[in-house]
Order: structure tokens, then C-alpha cells, then sequence
């Protein structure tokens, strides 16, 4: 961190502002150094949006056990359903989502008819008194849907299921792909908070990732949204985008602070060729290092911090007054496949193509190809696909690695009230990781902490508690 005069534009007489930026360059070098040895800069690693990772489901999670696990949910329980909306009018180049390109309604009529069946299925199928605490439709692009297919599919949400009085209906918006009959459409069906990807405002950025967006057009799509009464807003935006340097992220954040969004995301960009077929068109020697992507997330790290956002976890930022926030501060933040939360549902259903749910016994995705997913849905069939039941200490494991996401911290007293393990063995287990990372992490009796200079490495060491196999190739960078 600099010092307060070099941060909030304060005064030093040349000697002390010399000194003061020796000194700040030499603490960065020492900690940049003391990540290298640790091996931040060569690793890949899961993200840790569930445990196991998505990449060790399996098909032994099939329709069968996806109902029920549906009807052990508790009669009068509050859950969360996601509604996923897998296509876009253009294709950005750096999205590795699951998505296809359309160019008219046609097939996205057809799927919203699909998704129809799909929730009237669940209503059917849920448990008496059940209620819908948060509702959220991401993609893709949601926004795609006209207004009448808004209004269409909500009221088939409400006639399926039960809406709590206070339930969160986020939904994902594209700035390009928005007017005012679909705002008024989302606003009149009960939705009170966005969610907008930004990316990165450059120009020059946006041609290299195929996601022309100019900052023009996303003001006036915040401007319209806040017109509508909805309020609260998410935001995403990358770093270790090609072409992109600590001056060009500075320009971006603080055009991106200018719209004042309540929760900020900054994501990495996962470079995923292989993966990702439309990321090939990406020019790999335009790339960040990964010693520059750092230094990328620490440039746009202290912006947030500078307009009095908090810190989330690894890569969120909240007004302090924000739900999130206040959910980090009192120890209840949670990781789901959106990132960071603070929706403390037990169970999360996925509705639509590749749609992942999350129960108390394991996850369940729905057939990730549009095609196979309307055909079972339309068959009348359920659509899972895969999933992993938990096993073993999958739970347990789980939780210790949802503790460090959120918290940077394991609280030993919770873990071994909540889960079949000695306080030796979970001492063990804790020390084992501790001395991969000398000097960033501490085991000991109460639990075991990620010290501030090693947040970086936080995906890292959360794998230390991972005991499933895991090749490099199917992750992203550790930074």
C-alpha cells in the first residue's frame, strides 16, 4: 500500500517522497519475490466455485437423483432457483460461458417455451410451502429476450412457484442488448437488482476481445435501469485482458466508479483456448505476464479500496452499506457458481441448458447442449445430465475451502462442531498446508489463517485441502 501522501494526493518534500517510493518499491519487489517462490505465478488452479470442482462430475448424478434430492427438500424451505439463458446477438471472443450465437427470436422462443415446461415440472415436483428467496437469470444474454418473453416466463415463475415477500430477482444485462419496453418489462416482473458486464472500457481492448461497449452506451443503460427504480447494481469487469496495462485498467475503474455500482466483480481473465474455441481468435503474445496480471488486480485493487468499496473475498468489492458486505463482516458470505454471495439457501436450483443445482447431497447439471435439454424437457423428462453426490469427507473438505474463499480463515470450533473430524486430525491436516506456505499461513489451535500478503495465493492454498486428482490444463491461472 503507498503511503497516505503518495495515495490521496498529499504533499512530501522531495527527499521523504523519495524515500517513500524506495521504500514502497522495495516492499513490492519482496513480496512479488516471496509469490514467486511460492509458485504463484506458474499455477493453475480450480476457482473453487463449488467443491468437488464442475470438472469432476460425473453421469452417476441422473433425473432419478435429481428428484430426490427435490423432494427431501424441507416442507415451507426457502431456496434459490437460476434460470440460464444460453445465447448472445454476437459471440465475445474472451467468454468461455456455454453460449451460442442467434440471430433471430426463433430458437429463443422455442427454448423460453422449454424453460416454461421445465419450471411448471419443478412447481409440480417441490415440496409443500417451499418458497423462492432469490431468482436469478444469467447466460448468455437474458437480456435477449424481448419484452413479451419477459413478461411470458415470469408469469410462469409465479404460477409454478411460491416468490418470497422480500426474494432478490438479479438479473444479467447487456448494456447493448437493452431497451426501455425490456427494462420496463424486468421492472414491472418484480426485478430489483442488475448485474452489467463491463470488461474494460478501452477501445482498443474491446476490438482485440470481439465486446464493443462503449462507455456511452452503458451509462445510459445504468441511467435507464435507475429510472425504472431498480437500484441496485452489480458490475464486472477483467484484468489480464491483452493489451491491457496498469494505466488503461486505472482509465477503466474509474469510469466504472463513475456509474457508482453497489458490488464490483474483478474477474481474471482465464485464457482457455482449449477449452473455448472462440478464444483462439484471442493473440496470445498480447497477453499479460502473470507477474504483470498482478500487478493489474493490485492497481484496480486499490482504486476500489481508495472509493471506500470493501473487500470480498479474492476478487469482489462492496459498498460497505451493501448486503454483501455486511454479510462478509458478520461471517455468513458464501461461494456459489456466481462467485461470492450472500444467499444462505441450502438448496439452489438450475433451470435450463447446463444449469447446475446445488443440494445438501451434491450438485446436478442439466444437459449442457441446448438440443439434448429440450429434448428431454420436451419428452417430459427430467434434464440432468451430471452431478456429484458427496462422499466421504466431501463436506467437510468443501466447508474448509469455502472458509478460506470468504474469510481467509478457518474457525476450527465451527468445524468441529459441524463435522465428524478430531481437533488432531484437523490440526494435522491444517499444518500440512500451512508448511507448503511458510510465512503467508499460520496453523493453530483455534485455526488456520491466510496472512494478509498471501491473498494472492488463496486459490493455492485452498487446494492444499483438496484431495481430489486435478490436471493443471483443465484450470485457470492461479492470478
Amino acid at each position: 500500500m503507498l503511503p497516505s501522501a503518495l495515495r490521496l494526493g498529499g504533499s512530501l518534500d522531495p527527499d521523504q517522497g523519495q524515500a517513500a517510493r524506495f521504500l514502497f518499491f522495495l516492499t513490492t519487489m519482496e513480496h512479488v519475490n516471496q509469490l514467486r517462490r511460492l509458485g504463484l505465478f506458474d499455477a493453475k488452479v480450480p476457482r473453487y466455485t463449488s467443491y468437488p470442482p464442475a470438472t469432476k462430475f460425473s453421469n452417476d448424478v441422473d433425473g432419478p437423483v435429481f428428484l430426490d434430492w427435490l423432494r427431501d427438500i424441507p416442507h415451507g424451505a426457502r431456496i434459490s432457483l437460476y434460470l440460464h439463458v444460453p445465447f448472445c446477438r454476437r459471440l465475445c471472443w474472451f467468454c468461455a460461458c456455454r453460449t451460442q450465437g442467434v440471430q433471430s427470436d426463433t430458437p429463443v422462443q422455442a427454448y423460453v417455451e422449454t424453460l416454461k415446461q421445465e419450471i411448471a415440472t419443478l412447481g409440480r415436483l417441490l415440496p409443500e410451502g417451499v418458497q423462492v428467496a432469490r431468482l436469478h437469470w444469467g447466460g448468455g444474454t437474458p437480456t435477449l429476450l424481448s419484452a413479451a418473453m419477459i413478461t411470458d416466463l415470469t408469469r410462469t415463475i409465479r404460477s409454478a412457484v411460491t416468490l418470497t415477500k422480500d426474494v432478490e430477482f438479479s438479473v444479467e444485462i447487456d448494456p447493448n442488448e437493452i431497451d426501455a419496453a425490456r427494462i420496463d418489462a424486468l421492472a414491472a416482473a418484480g426485478m430489483n437488482r442488475a448485474s452489467i458486464g463491463v470488461q474494460d472500457f478501452d477501445p482498443d481492448i474491446q476490438q482485440i476481445i470481439g465486446r464493443l461497449q462503449s462507455y456511452e452506451v452503458t451509462r445510459d443503460a445504468v441511467d435507464a435501469l435507475r429510472a425504472a427504480g431498480i437500484h441496485s447494481l452489480n458490475a464486472d469487469i477483467l484484468f489480464g485482458l491483452p493489451n491491457q496495462s496498469q494505466e488503461r485498467i486505472t482509465d477503466s475503474v474509474q469510469m466504472l466508479l463513475s456509474l457508482v455500482p453497489d458490488r464490483v466483480a474483478l474477474y481474471g481473465y482465464a485464457h482457455v483456448p482449449w477449452m473455448a474455441k472462440r478464444q483462439a481468435m484471442i493473440p496470445t503474445e498480447a497477453l499479460p505476464t502473470p507477474e504483470q496480471r498482478l500487478h493489474l488486480f493490485d492497481t484496480a485493487r486499490r482504486l476500489f479500496l481508495w472509493d471506500q468499496y470493501q473487500d470480498i473475498g479474492i476478487d469482489h468489492f462492496a459498498k460497505p452499506e451493501d448486503s454483501m458486505a455486511i454479510a462478509a463482516r458478520n461471517g455468513h458470505l458464501r461461494r456459489n457458481f456466481q462467485g461470492y454471495t450472500d444467499d444462505t439457501c441450502d438448496v439452489l436450483i438450475g433451470l435450463g441448458a447446463s444449469a447446475i443445482s446445488r443440494f445438501p447431497q451434491g450438485y446436478a447439471q442439466n444437459a449442457s447442449s441446448t438440443a439434448a435439454y429440450q429434448k428431454s424437457v420436451r419428452a417430459g423428462e427430467l434434464a440432468t445430465g451430471r452431478g456429484h453426490a458427496f462422499k466421504g469427507d466431501d463436506r467437510l473438505r468443501a466447508r474448509l475451502i469455502e472458509m478460506l474463499m470468504c474469510d481467509f480463515r478457518i474457525d476450527n470450533a465451527e468445524i468441529l462442531g459441524d463435522f465428524d473430524i478430531t481437533q488432531p486430525a484437523l490440526l494435522a491436516l491444517e499444518t500440512r498446508v500451512a508448511d507448503q506456505f511458510p510465512g503467508v499461513t499460520r496453523a493453530h489451535a483455534t485455526g488456520f489463517d491466510i496472512t494478509p500478503e498471501g491473498r494472492a495465493l488463496t486459490r493455492m492454498i485452498a487446494r492444499g485441502f483438496d484431495e481430489y486428482e486435478m490436471r493443471a490444463e483443465g484450470h485457470s491461472s492461479a492470478i
